[in-house]
């Protein structure tokens, strides 16, 4: 029997429209915000990374960050290049890598953003390791207006 929903032409036009229409340069300028956020994304990742390997092992590696992050020594090596050329870290073969005040400043902000939103998740009631897995995608998209609401409602008059 056909789909009584797909039965007409119209039909299946109504069925392909979003359910709520913004104008157009909203959901533009939403969506190159979301461009520029994926962007810095890995950046971010890498800084909190490195930072996090430094005070746990002495230092950051390539070998360690490939482990941290579940990426190949390659992807490191490309990855850690572009953070080089961007001012995030100092790096030289076969020498620990080392992050630079942008770098440190960057790292900061993103553990900062990370911490908020796994308290802010476990305060609505999500697990810890569910609220930890979560933030790691939130973080890098959470707007900086989002982030000052979680805060007011976490510490209230504070």
């Amino acid at each position: 029997m056909a789909n009584p929903c797909m039965s007409s032409p119209r039909t299946r036009l109504s069925l392909t429209r979003p359910a709520a229409t913004r104008p157009a340069e909203l959901q533009a300028r939403a969506l190159r915000q979301t461009r520029r956020e994926h962007s810095t994304e890995t950046a971010e990742d890498y800084v909190e990374a490195i930072a996090e390997l430094t005070v746990l092992e002495g230092e950051a590696r390539a070998a360690g960050l490939a482990r941290r992050l579940g990426v190949s020594h390659v992807t490191v090596i490309r990855t850690v290049a572009r953070l080089r050329r961007d001012g995030y870290v100092f790096a030289q073969p076969y020498r620990s890598i080392t992050l630079t005040e942008k770098g440190r400043r960057l790292a900061e902000a993103s553990r900062r953003r990370h911490e908020l939103v796994v308290e802010f998740l476990r305060a609505l009631g999500v697990p810890e390791p569910v609220a930890q897995n979560d933030a790691e995608g939130i973080e890098h998209h959470v707007s900086p207006a989002t982030l000052a609401a979680f805060e007011r409602h976490l510490r209230p008059g504070g």
